[in-house]
């Protein structure tokens, strides 16, 4: 992303698949697909090519018009987002797969059976043709080493860690493909980061920075709860794994956090990352409103500064209807503007309060954007005291303060001081007009 350019619009992936194209109610039966589906697609094989990219051109169109920044192909050629790649290498046994069972469901996953290669470039092409059918910034996506690991079955390797690494070597000669034939972003899709935590502590970073090794182009590390159409609508509102990314060689972290309501203080940690935001709501087809998803946008700025926010719909769309999907892109391209223009202000607004007072803060967002209230306790008060004498701050921004800002105190223990009471101003550098 260059410099000047703030809220800019992506999407993570994929796009809705035309029902001529595909059998939805045979790609919802299957779950995310693991190995191959051919029975989902309605066009016979001696057309297949042909259709699939008829229909990438179609979700290409329908990005540019919503007013995207920086498209995909829509992943339209894939049964999954990882699939395609993962059952394109070689030392898998996919005639007899493995069947793990879940909630009721039976998943078929790659045996691995001998050390894994890649045969050849997989989404190379579809990166060129993309590439030839738009003007705008493109993005190409792909599965990366750590969840190919949870998506098979080892047969082979023997340690989890190992075939983690196997699958960071064929995944980095992918890459390296990619970023040679143009992409301008290359994203690797890791929502397996968080159902196993604990393997992600141990090995996950050293095999995305192993994936990412020698490649020379904007990257990108997509996290997710699973599409909002196919998991259940209670997810989380924390990441069992993401603060860890600062140690990540990546360039963007893509988080989903429209839909689970996520608290998005864990950005604190990753200041060294651009964060691609997720601010469209995926669990079903209901558009948001303009005002909705820049309300959204504006809960990161306490955290992350506008150059490096993006935003996106918290994962791919390939379960919407395609209206919906257009609409939700639409909406999303609108708010980019007055998220721009109020976030910069509101952004300078808590800059402003961080230097002027010297606690540490945690800060809530009304539902305009304004800042309503700051909280905390100050460090110099020990750990243990700080319950016995608490610190409460209210600092209320209005449109052009004509005074030093002031901060209430109110403490327990601490006599001759009524709580409540003004103590002092704050004669500190701060802006008299904040914005």
């Amino acid at each position: 992303m260059q410099p000047d350019e703030r809220f800019a619009t992506t999407v993570v992936g994929s796009y809705p698949q035309p029902a001529w194209l595909v059998d939805h109610d045979k790609l919802r039966a299957k779950v995310v697909p693991r190995v191959r589906a051919p029975d989902i697609w309605r066009v016979p094989a001696p057309w297949l090519a042909e259709a699939q990219n008829d229909a990438t051109l179609l979700a290409i169109r329908d990005q540019e018009r919503a007013g995207i920044d920086v498209i995909s192909d829509g992943e339209i050629r894939r049964e999954s987002y990882s699939n395609r790649f993962a059952t394109s290498l070689g030392g898998l046994d996919l005639a007899e797969p493995f069947i793990r069972h879940v909630q009721g469901f039976e998943i078929p996953l790659p045996r691995i059976v001998a050390p894994l290669v890649r045969p050849a470039a997989v989404e190379v092409e579809d990166l060129c043709f993309l590439k030839a059918n738009t003007g705008r910034r493109v993005k190409i996506t792909l599965p990366g080493p750590f969840t190919l690991s949870k998506q098979a079955y080892d047969c082979h390797y023997g340690d989890a860690e190992e075939v983690a690494m196997a699958y960071a070597a064929v995944v980095n000669e992918e890459l390296r493909d990619l970023a040679a034939a143009g992409a301008d972003v290359i994203q690797l899709d890791e929502p397996w980061l968080r159902e196993d935590p604990d393997g992600a502590n141990r090995y996950g970073v050293k095999a995305i920075n192993r994936a990412l090794q020698g490649v020379n182009v904007t990257t990108c590390i997509h996290l997710c709860f699973g599409y909002g159409f196919v998991v259940s609508p209670n997810k989380p509102k924390a990441y069992a794994f993401l603060a860890q990314l600062a140690d990540c060689v990546v360039d963007q972290v893509s988080i989903e956090a429209a839909q689970p309501h996520l608290d998005l203080g864990v950005l604190r940690e990753l200041s060294n990352k651009t964060i691609v935001l997720g601010v469209v709501d995926l669990s079903n087809n209901e558009v948001e409103s303009v005002e909705t998803l820049t309300a959204r946008s504006r809960r990161a700025l306490p955290f992350v500064a506008p150059e490096r926010l993006i935003l996106a719909p918290d994962c791919g769309m390939k379960y919407l209807s395609r209206a919906a999907a257009f609409g939700k892109l639409q909406a999303l391209a609108e708010a980019a503007p007055t998220a721009r223009l109020v976030g910069a202000n509101l952004f300078a607004h808590c800059q402003a309060l961080w230097s002027a007072i010297s606690f540490q803060c945690a800060i809530e967002i009304a539902p305009t954007g304004r800042l309503r209230r700051w909280q905390t306790a100050p460090p110099c008060i020990p750990p243990r005291t700080a319950a016995a004498r608490r610190c409460s701050t209210a600092v209320h921004l209005g449109r052009a303060p004509r005074q030093p800002w002031r901060y209430r105190c109110g403490s327990r223990n601490r006599p001759g001081r009524r709580r409540g009471k003004f103590l002092h101003r704050c004669r500190t550098s701060a802006p008299r007009d904040p914005g």
